[in-house]
Protein backbone atom coordinates (compact mmCIF):
# COMPACT_ATOMS: atom_id res chain seq x y z
CA UNK A 1 0.00 0.00 0.00
CA UNK A 2 1.12 3.13 -0.91
CA UNK A 3 1.40 5.81 1.64
CA UNK A 4 1.47 9.87 1.30
CA UNK A 5 4.20 11.77 2.64
CA UNK A 6 4.71 12.14 6.29
CA UNK A 7 6.58 15.79 6.86
CA UNK A 8 6.49 14.51 10.55
CA UNK A 9 8.79 11.67 10.55
CA UNK A 10 10.87 12.49 7.98
CA UNK A 11 10.07 9.48 5.71
CA UNK A 12 9.91 9.78 1.60
CA UNK A 13 6.81 10.22 -0.29
CA UNK A 14 5.55 6.25 -1.06
CA UNK A 15 6.94 4.96 1.39
CA UNK A 16 5.46 1.64 0.98
CA UNK A 17 3.94 0.45 4.72
CA UNK A 18 4.97 -2.53 5.51
CA UNK A 19 5.56 -4.89 8.70
CA UNK A 20 8.18 -3.83 10.33
CA UNK A 21 11.31 -6.37 10.50
CA UNK A 22 13.52 -4.89 12.61
CA UNK A 23 13.29 -6.52 16.98
CA UNK A 24 16.37 -6.41 18.88
CA UNK A 25 18.92 -5.03 16.08
CA UNK A 26 20.35 -1.95 15.84
CA UNK A 27 18.99 0.98 13.52
CA UNK A 28 21.12 1.75 11.54
CA UNK A 29 22.32 5.80 10.50
CA UNK A 30 20.56 5.57 7.32
CA UNK A 31 17.01 4.80 8.87
CA UNK A 32 17.29 7.17 11.47
CA UNK A 33 15.23 10.01 10.25
CA UNK A 34 12.90 12.73 12.22
CA UNK A 35 13.65 15.40 15.07
CA UNK A 36 12.90 15.36 18.62
CA UNK A 37 9.28 17.03 18.58
CA UNK A 38 8.50 13.42 16.29
CA UNK A 39 7.85 11.85 19.84
CA UNK A 40 5.09 14.28 21.11
CA UNK A 41 2.74 12.06 18.50
CA UNK A 42 3.16 8.66 19.73
CA UNK A 43 3.46 9.54 23.74
CA UNK A 44 0.66 12.22 23.15
CA UNK A 45 -1.62 9.43 21.64
CA UNK A 46 -0.84 6.81 23.90
CA UNK A 47 -1.96 8.81 27.20
CA UNK A 48 -4.57 10.84 26.07
CA UNK A 49 -7.50 8.26 27.04
CA UNK A 50 -10.12 8.84 29.25
CA UNK A 51 -8.98 6.96 31.71
CA UNK A 52 -7.13 10.47 32.80
CA UNK A 53 -10.24 11.72 34.67
CA UNK A 54 -10.76 8.28 36.00
CA UNK A 55 -7.56 8.84 37.83
CA UNK A 56 -9.51 12.11 39.67
CA UNK A 57 -11.45 9.50 41.54
CA UNK A 58 -9.08 7.21 41.93
CA UNK A 59 -6.92 9.88 43.38
CA UNK A 60 -9.42 11.31 45.99
CA UNK A 61 -9.88 7.54 46.70
CA UNK A 62 -6.73 8.14 48.94
CA UNK A 63 -8.76 10.52 51.35
CA UNK A 64 -7.07 13.32 50.00
CA UNK A 65 -8.46 17.26 49.43
CA UNK A 66 -8.95 18.09 45.45
CA UNK A 67 -5.87 20.48 46.04
CA UNK A 68 -3.56 17.67 47.71
CA UNK A 69 -4.70 15.60 45.00
CA UNK A 70 -4.01 18.44 42.18
CA UNK A 71 -0.39 18.74 43.54
CA UNK A 72 -0.05 14.74 43.75
CA UNK A 73 -1.50 14.21 40.50
CA UNK A 74 0.75 17.24 38.43
CA UNK A 75 4.06 16.08 40.93
CA UNK A 76 3.27 12.68 40.28
CA UNK A 77 2.84 12.73 36.33
CA UNK A 78 5.24 14.83 35.07
CA UNK A 79 8.40 13.56 37.29
CA UNK A 80 7.53 10.26 36.19
CA UNK A 81 7.48 11.01 32.55
CA UNK A 82 10.50 13.30 32.92
CA UNK A 83 12.10 9.63 33.88
CA UNK A 84 10.77 8.63 30.55
CA UNK A 85 12.75 11.55 29.09
CA UNK A 86 15.91 10.97 30.70
CA UNK A 87 15.33 6.71 29.51
CA UNK A 88 14.60 8.21 26.06
CA UNK A 89 17.91 9.24 25.89
CA UNK A 90 19.62 6.09 25.48
CA UNK A 91 17.68 5.04 22.71
CA UNK A 92 18.89 8.41 20.53
CA UNK A 93 22.44 7.03 22.04
CA UNK A 94 22.57 3.41 21.56
CA UNK A 95 19.75 2.84 18.42
CA UNK A 96 18.46 0.02 19.85
CA UNK A 97 15.14 -1.13 21.90
CA UNK A 98 15.08 -0.21 25.71
CA UNK A 99 15.87 -3.55 26.97
CA UNK A 100 18.78 -4.12 24.89
CA UNK A 101 20.77 -0.71 25.94
CA UNK A 102 20.34 -2.31 29.51
CA UNK A 103 22.68 -4.67 28.68
CA UNK A 104 25.04 -2.12 29.71
CA UNK A 105 24.08 -1.80 33.27
CA UNK A 106 22.87 -5.88 33.68
CA UNK A 107 24.79 -7.70 30.96
CA UNK A 108 23.95 -9.39 28.03
CA UNK A 109 22.17 -12.33 29.60
CA UNK A 110 22.26 -10.82 33.16
CA UNK A 111 19.26 -8.39 31.26
CA UNK A 112 17.10 -11.39 31.03
CA UNK A 113 15.46 -10.64 34.37
CA UNK A 114 14.35 -7.06 34.02
CA UNK A 115 13.16 -8.20 30.51
CA UNK A 116 10.98 -10.18 32.07
CA UNK A 117 9.85 -7.93 34.74
CA UNK A 118 9.29 -5.75 31.76
CA UNK A 119 7.83 -8.48 30.07
CA UNK A 120 4.93 -8.71 32.28
CA UNK A 121 4.62 -5.29 32.99
CA UNK A 122 3.71 -4.19 29.63
CA UNK A 123 1.44 -7.19 29.17
CA UNK A 124 -0.11 -6.57 31.93
CA UNK A 125 -0.77 -2.92 31.26
CA UNK A 126 -1.96 -3.70 27.34
CA UNK A 127 -4.37 -6.36 28.64
CA UNK A 128 -6.15 -3.20 31.19
CA UNK A 129 -6.24 -1.29 28.39
CA UNK A 130 -8.05 -4.23 25.99
CA UNK A 131 -10.36 -4.61 28.94
CA UNK A 132 -11.55 -1.22 29.61
CA UNK A 133 -12.36 -0.79 25.96
CA UNK A 134 -14.53 -3.71 25.85
CA UNK A 135 -15.96 -2.59 29.29
CA UNK A 136 -16.85 1.17 27.66
CA UNK A 137 -18.26 -0.34 24.22
CA UNK A 138 -20.71 -2.59 26.01
CA UNK A 139 -21.94 0.28 28.07
CA UNK A 140 -22.33 2.50 25.72
CA UNK A 141 -24.30 0.02 23.80
CA UNK A 142 -26.36 -0.83 27.11
CA UNK A 143 -27.33 3.05 27.57
CA UNK A 144 -28.28 3.13 23.86
CA UNK A 145 -30.37 -0.01 24.04
CA UNK A 146 -28.58 -1.65 21.61
CA UNK A 147 -27.44 -4.20 23.86
CA UNK A 148 -24.52 -4.57 26.62
CA UNK A 149 -23.94 -8.21 27.56
CA UNK A 150 -21.88 -10.79 26.89
CA UNK A 151 -22.70 -10.96 22.82
CA UNK A 152 -21.66 -7.00 22.89
CA UNK A 153 -18.63 -7.33 25.13
CA UNK A 154 -17.44 -10.37 22.88
CA UNK A 155 -17.97 -8.71 19.56
CA UNK A 156 -16.30 -5.44 21.23
CA UNK A 157 -13.07 -7.41 22.91
CA UNK A 158 -12.59 -9.37 19.30
CA UNK A 159 -12.68 -5.90 17.61
CA UNK A 160 -10.23 -4.11 19.86
CA UNK A 161 -7.73 -6.76 19.99
CA UNK A 162 -7.54 -7.60 16.54
CA UNK A 163 -6.91 -3.93 15.80
CA UNK A 164 -4.09 -3.39 18.37
CA UNK A 165 -2.42 -6.76 17.33
CA UNK A 166 -2.48 -5.85 13.86
CA UNK A 167 -0.97 -2.44 14.67
CA UNK A 168 1.69 -4.25 16.86
CA UNK A 169 2.21 -6.44 14.69
CA UNK A 170 2.68 -3.88 11.63
CA UNK A 171 5.56 -1.93 13.99
CA UNK A 172 6.64 1.19 14.27
CA UNK A 173 5.90 3.24 10.70
CA UNK A 174 1.69 2.10 11.14
CA UNK A 175 2.58 3.19 14.82
CA UNK A 176 3.58 6.42 14.16
CA UNK A 177 0.98 7.25 11.52
CA UNK A 178 -1.73 5.69 14.04
CA UNK A 179 -1.02 7.74 16.67
CA UNK A 180 -1.05 11.23 15.06
CA UNK A 181 -4.54 9.95 14.02
CA UNK A 182 -5.72 9.12 17.49
CA UNK A 183 -4.08 12.38 18.92
CA UNK A 184 -6.02 14.42 16.47
CA UNK A 185 -9.84 12.53 16.64
CA UNK A 186 -9.74 11.81 20.62
CA UNK A 187 -8.18 15.44 21.40
CA UNK A 188 -11.17 17.40 19.37
CA UNK A 189 -13.62 14.44 20.97
CA UNK A 190 -12.47 15.20 24.42
CA UNK A 191 -12.74 19.05 24.47
CA UNK A 192 -15.75 17.92 23.30
CA UNK A 193 -17.09 15.49 26.58
CA UNK A 194 -15.86 18.34 28.51
CA UNK A 195 -17.61 20.61 27.56
CA UNK A 196 -20.85 18.65 27.36
CA UNK A 197 -20.35 17.38 31.11
CA UNK A 198 -18.63 20.75 32.63
CA UNK A 199 -22.59 21.24 34.62
CA UNK A 200 -22.04 18.59 36.66
CA UNK A 201 -19.24 20.32 38.30
CA UNK A 202 -20.10 21.70 41.70
CA UNK A 203 -17.42 23.82 43.22
CA UNK A 204 -18.94 23.80 46.42
CA UNK A 205 -18.83 20.28 47.02
CA UNK A 206 -15.31 19.98 45.69
CA UNK A 207 -13.89 22.06 47.94
CA UNK A 208 -15.69 20.71 50.72
CA UNK A 209 -13.63 17.41 50.28
CA UNK A 210 -11.65 17.29 54.04
CA UNK A 211 -8.16 16.98 53.51
CA UNK A 212 -5.86 13.92 54.62
CA UNK A 213 -2.31 13.54 55.84
CA UNK A 214 0.97 13.17 54.66
CA UNK A 215 1.17 9.65 53.89
CA UNK A 216 -2.42 9.46 52.12
CA UNK A 217 -1.10 12.57 49.63
CA UNK A 218 2.65 10.17 49.34
CA UNK A 219 0.20 7.52 48.66
CA UNK A 220 -1.71 8.85 45.64
CA UNK A 221 1.54 11.07 44.72
CA UNK A 222 3.06 7.35 44.13
CA UNK A 223 0.07 5.69 42.56
CA UNK A 224 0.12 8.48 39.94
CA UNK A 225 3.95 7.84 39.50
CA UNK A 226 3.41 3.83 38.67
CA UNK A 227 -0.06 4.85 36.48
CA UNK A 228 1.74 6.90 34.64
CA UNK A 229 5.35 7.28 33.69
CA UNK A 230 6.96 4.23 35.61
CA UNK A 231 4.27 2.12 33.34
CA UNK A 232 6.40 3.56 30.38
CA UNK A 233 9.79 4.10 31.47
CA UNK A 234 11.01 0.36 30.42
CA UNK A 235 9.96 1.18 27.00
CA UNK A 236 10.85 4.95 26.53
CA UNK A 237 13.92 4.02 24.12
CA UNK A 238 11.97 2.00 21.68
CA UNK A 239 10.80 5.08 19.52
CA UNK A 240 13.65 7.58 20.16
CA UNK A 241 16.10 4.70 18.76
CA UNK A 242 15.01 5.95 15.00
CA UNK A 243 16.10 9.50 15.64
CA UNK A 244 19.97 10.26 14.61
CA UNK A 245 22.51 10.46 16.93
CA UNK A 246 22.52 14.20 15.94
CA UNK A 247 19.19 14.98 17.81
CA UNK A 248 19.51 17.17 20.76
CA UNK A 249 18.94 15.07 23.67
CA UNK A 250 17.42 17.92 25.53
CA UNK A 251 14.93 17.98 22.65
CA UNK A 252 14.30 13.93 23.49
CA UNK A 253 13.45 14.85 27.34
CA UNK A 254 11.26 18.32 26.82
CA UNK A 255 8.76 16.35 23.87
CA UNK A 256 8.70 12.95 25.30
CA UNK A 257 7.70 14.59 28.86
CA UNK A 258 5.67 17.32 27.31
CA UNK A 259 3.70 14.91 24.89
CA UNK A 260 3.22 12.17 27.68
CA UNK A 261 2.08 14.57 30.53
CA UNK A 262 0.25 17.39 28.32
CA UNK A 263 -3.14 15.05 28.03
CA UNK A 264 -3.18 13.18 31.76
CA UNK A 265 -2.61 16.59 33.67
CA UNK A 266 -5.45 18.53 31.63
CA UNK A 267 -7.34 15.36 32.17
CA UNK A 268 -6.39 14.83 35.94
CA UNK A 269 -7.66 18.31 36.88
CA UNK A 270 -11.16 17.92 35.20
CA UNK A 271 -11.53 14.25 36.83
CA UNK A 272 -10.92 15.63 40.07
CA UNK A 273 -13.63 18.29 39.44
CA UNK A 274 -15.75 15.62 38.01
CA UNK A 275 -15.50 12.88 40.83
CA UNK A 276 -15.12 15.21 43.96
CA UNK A 277 -18.95 16.82 43.13
CA UNK A 278 -20.28 13.31 43.17
CA UNK A 279 -19.53 10.73 45.40
CA UNK A 280 -22.14 7.97 43.23
CA UNK A 281 -19.59 9.07 40.03
CA UNK A 282 -16.47 8.38 42.22
CA UNK A 283 -17.53 5.27 43.91
CA UNK A 284 -19.18 4.01 39.74
CA UNK A 285 -15.24 4.42 38.35
CA UNK A 286 -13.78 2.12 40.93
CA UNK A 287 -16.26 -0.68 39.00
CA UNK A 288 -15.83 0.56 35.48
CA UNK A 289 -13.47 3.58 35.07
CA UNK A 290 -14.88 4.50 31.86
CA UNK A 291 -18.21 3.25 31.20
CA UNK A 292 -18.32 4.92 34.13
CA UNK A 293 -17.99 8.46 32.56
CA UNK A 294 -21.09 7.99 30.21
CA UNK A 295 -23.89 7.90 32.59
CA UNK A 296 -23.58 11.99 32.87
CA UNK A 297 -23.79 12.02 28.66
CA UNK A 298 -26.62 13.27 26.75
CA UNK A 299 -27.59 10.41 24.56
CA UNK A 300 -26.36 11.99 21.10
CA UNK A 301 -22.67 11.71 22.09
CA UNK A 302 -22.41 8.31 23.29
CA UNK A 303 -21.19 6.79 19.85
CA UNK A 304 -18.55 9.88 19.62
CA UNK A 305 -17.30 9.05 23.06
CA UNK A 306 -17.44 5.47 22.58
CA UNK A 307 -14.85 6.50 19.80
CA UNK A 308 -12.68 8.35 21.73
CA UNK A 309 -12.84 5.93 24.80
CA UNK A 310 -11.55 3.24 22.47
CA UNK A 311 -9.50 4.96 20.20
CA UNK A 312 -7.89 6.08 23.21
CA UNK A 313 -7.18 3.44 25.17
CA UNK A 314 -5.65 1.31 21.73
CA UNK A 315 -2.91 3.92 21.72
CA UNK A 316 -1.58 3.22 24.43
CA UNK A 317 -2.41 -0.34 24.28
CA UNK A 318 -0.45 -0.26 20.52
CA UNK A 319 2.94 1.35 22.59
CA UNK A 320 2.45 -1.28 24.62
CA UNK A 321 2.64 -4.37 22.20
CA UNK A 322 5.09 -3.23 20.42
CA UNK A 323 7.38 -3.20 23.24
CA UNK A 324 6.36 -5.93 25.21
CA UNK A 325 7.50 -8.22 22.08
CA UNK A 326 10.62 -6.03 21.96
CA UNK A 327 11.39 -7.33 25.74
CA UNK A 328 9.84 -10.75 25.25
CA UNK A 329 12.98 -11.16 22.59
CA UNK A 330 15.48 -9.44 25.03
CA UNK A 331 14.32 -12.20 27.58
CA UNK A 332 15.33 -15.19 25.24
CA UNK A 333 13.04 -16.00 23.15
CA UNK A 334 14.16 -16.47 19.46
CA UNK A 335 11.46 -15.54 17.31
CA UNK A 336 10.75 -12.33 14.49
CA UNK A 337 9.59 -9.28 16.47
CA UNK A 338 6.15 -9.67 14.96
CA UNK A 339 5.53 -13.24 16.02
CA UNK A 340 6.77 -12.21 19.81
CA UNK A 341 4.12 -9.39 19.35
CA UNK A 342 1.44 -11.32 18.33
CA UNK A 343 2.04 -13.81 21.02
CA UNK A 344 1.40 -11.31 23.77
CA UNK A 345 -1.47 -10.27 21.61
CA UNK A 346 -2.91 -13.55 22.28
CA UNK A 347 -1.93 -13.28 25.29
CA UNK A 348 -3.59 -9.92 26.06
CA UNK A 349 -7.16 -11.22 24.78
CA UNK A 350 -6.97 -14.19 27.12
CA UNK A 351 -6.42 -11.58 30.37
CA UNK A 352 -8.51 -9.29 29.04
CA UNK A 353 -11.32 -11.88 28.78
CA UNK A 354 -11.10 -12.99 32.72
CA UNK A 355 -10.88 -9.53 33.51
CA UNK A 356 -13.86 -8.72 31.41
CA UNK A 357 -15.81 -11.41 32.10
CA UNK A 358 -14.47 -13.51 35.24
CA UNK A 359 -12.77 -10.65 37.74
CA UNK A 360 -14.76 -8.42 40.31
CA UNK A 361 -12.80 -5.47 41.37
CA UNK A 362 -10.86 -4.17 39.07
CA UNK A 363 -9.59 -1.44 40.76
CA UNK A 364 -8.39 -3.57 43.91
CA UNK A 365 -6.70 -5.49 40.97
CA UNK A 366 -5.55 -2.56 39.26
CA UNK A 367 -3.71 -1.12 42.05
CA UNK A 368 -2.07 -3.91 43.59
CA UNK A 369 -0.63 -4.56 40.03
CA UNK A 370 1.04 -1.17 39.51
CA UNK A 371 2.12 -1.33 43.04
CA UNK A 372 3.50 -5.00 42.95
CA UNK A 373 5.56 -4.28 39.71
CA UNK A 374 6.05 -0.66 40.21
CA UNK A 375 8.55 -1.87 42.80
CA UNK A 376 11.11 -3.69 40.38
CA UNK A 377 10.17 -1.39 37.50
CA UNK A 378 11.46 1.69 39.63
CA UNK A 379 14.73 -0.41 40.72
CA UNK A 380 15.51 -0.83 37.48
CA UNK A 381 14.95 2.45 36.26
CA UNK A 382 17.26 4.06 39.24
CA UNK A 383 19.99 1.74 37.68
CA UNK A 384 19.24 2.69 33.89
CA UNK A 385 19.46 6.44 34.68
CA UNK A 386 22.75 6.12 36.89
CA UNK A 387 24.40 3.86 34.57
CA UNK A 388 23.25 6.74 31.60
CA UNK A 389 24.25 9.18 34.11
CA UNK A 390 28.00 7.63 34.37
CA UNK A 391 28.56 7.16 30.96
CA UNK A 392 30.50 9.74 28.68
CA UNK A 393 30.30 8.32 25.65
CA UNK A 394 27.58 6.44 23.47
CA UNK A 395 27.15 2.89 23.68
CA UNK A 396 29.24 0.54 21.89
CA UNK A 397 26.54 -1.33 19.83
CA UNK A 398 28.42 -4.64 18.85
CA UNK A 399 29.15 -5.48 22.59
CA UNK A 400 25.26 -5.37 23.67
CA UNK A 401 25.47 -8.72 21.74
CA UNK A 402 28.31 -10.27 22.91
CA UNK A 403 28.84 -11.93 26.21
CA UNK A 404 32.01 -11.89 26.36
CA UNK A 405 31.91 -7.82 25.36
CA UNK A 406 32.82 -5.03 27.88
CA UNK A 407 29.44 -5.32 29.34
CA UNK A 408 29.85 -8.56 30.75
CA UNK A 409 27.15 -11.87 31.04
CA UNK A 410 25.94 -12.15 34.40
CA UNK A 411 27.49 -9.39 36.42
CA UNK A 412 26.39 -9.49 40.13
CA UNK A 413 26.25 -6.25 41.22
CA UNK A 414 23.49 -4.99 39.19
CA UNK A 415 21.39 -7.69 39.58
CA UNK A 416 21.45 -8.05 43.49
CA UNK A 417 21.09 -4.43 43.67
CA UNK A 418 17.99 -4.98 41.60
CA UNK A 419 16.55 -7.84 44.01
CA UNK A 420 17.63 -6.03 47.41
CA UNK A 421 15.55 -2.94 46.30
CA UNK A 422 12.84 -4.80 45.52
CA UNK A 423 12.50 -6.95 48.91
CA UNK A 424 12.76 -3.64 50.51
CA UNK A 425 10.43 -2.21 48.28
CA UNK A 426 7.85 -5.03 48.59
CA UNK A 427 8.63 -4.51 52.16
CA UNK A 428 6.91 -1.38 52.39
CA UNK A 429 3.97 -1.08 50.02
CA UNK A 430 0.52 -2.81 51.00
CA UNK A 431 -2.35 -4.01 48.96
CA UNK A 432 -5.30 -5.30 51.35
CA UNK A 433 -7.42 -4.70 48.19
CA UNK A 434 -6.14 -8.04 46.22
CA UNK A 435 -5.61 -10.61 48.53
CA UNK A 436 -3.10 -12.38 46.79
CA UNK A 437 -0.99 -9.77 47.88
CA UNK A 438 -1.61 -9.49 51.58
CA UNK A 439 2.05 -10.83 52.04
CA UNK A 440 3.34 -7.39 51.17
CA UNK A 441 4.21 -4.37 54.01
CA UNK A 442 6.42 -7.24 55.98
CA UNK A 443 9.05 -4.14 56.86
CA UNK A 444 6.37 -1.34 57.99
CA UNK A 445 5.98 -2.97 61.62
CA UNK A 446 10.04 -3.43 61.98
CA UNK A 447 10.29 0.13 60.82
CA UNK A 448 8.61 1.62 63.08
CA UNK A 449 5.73 2.37 60.37
CA UNK A 450 3.21 1.30 61.94
CA UNK A 451 2.47 -2.04 60.70
CA UNK A 452 0.45 -3.09 57.78
CA UNK A 453 -2.97 -0.89 59.56
CA UNK A 454 -0.82 2.08 60.52
CA UNK A 455 -0.52 5.56 58.89
CA UNK A 456 2.49 4.30 56.56
CA UNK A 457 0.55 1.24 55.43
CA UNK A 458 -0.68 2.99 52.26
CA UNK A 459 1.83 5.51 51.34
CA UNK A 460 3.45 3.00 48.91
CA UNK A 461 7.17 4.06 50.13
CA UNK A 462 7.92 0.88 48.83
CA UNK A 463 8.22 2.22 44.93
CA UNK A 464 10.45 5.60 46.33
CA UNK A 465 12.12 3.66 48.22
CA UNK A 466 13.60 0.76 45.53
CA UNK A 467 13.61 4.01 42.71
CA UNK A 468 16.49 5.87 45.04
CA UNK A 469 18.39 2.55 46.59
CA UNK A 470 18.68 1.62 42.63
CA UNK A 471 19.86 5.24 41.65
CA UNK A 472 22.35 5.99 44.15
CA UNK A 473 23.65 2.19 44.52
CA UNK A 474 24.29 1.99 40.98
CA UNK A 475 26.27 5.84 41.20
CA UNK A 476 28.64 4.53 44.09
CA UNK A 477 29.63 0.85 43.00
CA UNK A 478 29.34 0.57 39.48
CA UNK A 479 30.87 4.33 38.24
CA UNK A 480 34.29 2.25 38.42
CA UNK A 481 33.50 0.02 36.44
CA UNK A 482 32.00 1.94 33.61
CA UNK A 483 34.94 3.74 33.47
CA UNK A 484 36.96 0.25 32.50
CA UNK A 485 34.00 0.01 29.89
CA UNK A 486 34.59 3.06 28.41
CA UNK A 487 38.25 3.08 28.54
CA UNK A 488 38.11 0.00 26.03
CA UNK A 489 38.87 0.88 22.14
CA UNK A 490 35.77 0.49 20.13
CA UNK A 491 34.57 -3.43 19.16
CA UNK A 492 34.68 -4.15 15.64
CA UNK A 493 31.57 -4.78 14.31
CA UNK A 494 29.04 -7.68 15.71
CA UNK A 495 30.15 -11.33 14.76
CA UNK A 496 28.68 -15.02 14.19
CA UNK A 497 29.15 -15.61 18.23
CA UNK A 498 26.79 -12.58 19.16
CA UNK A 499 24.15 -13.10 21.64
CA UNK A 500 20.43 -11.92 20.52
Amino acid sequence: MITSPDPLDGRSPGRKLQVETHGLDVIADTERKGTPRTLFWPWFGANVSILGLSYGAFALGFGISFWQALVAGVVGIVFSFLLCGFVAVAGKRGSAPTMVLGRAAYGVRGNRLPSVISWILTVGWETVLCALATMATATVFGRLGWGGGTGTKVVALVLVGVLTVVVGVMGFDLIMRLQTVITVVTGVLTVVYVALVADHIHWSAVSAVPAGSAQEFIGALVFMMTGFGLGWVNAAADYSRYLPRTASSGGVIGWTAFGASLAPLLLLVFGLLLAGSSDELSAAVAADPIGALTTILPTWFLVPFAVVAVLGLVGGAVLDIYSSGLALLSAGLRVPRYVAALVDGLLMIVGAVYIVFVADDFLGSFMGFLTTLGVPIAAWCGIMLADLTLRRRDYDEPDLYRPTGRYGDVPFTPLLLTLTATALGWGLVTNSAAGWLEWQGYLLGPLGLGGRSGDWAYANLGVLAALALGFLGTLVLRRGRVREQEAQVPSPAADEGAAV
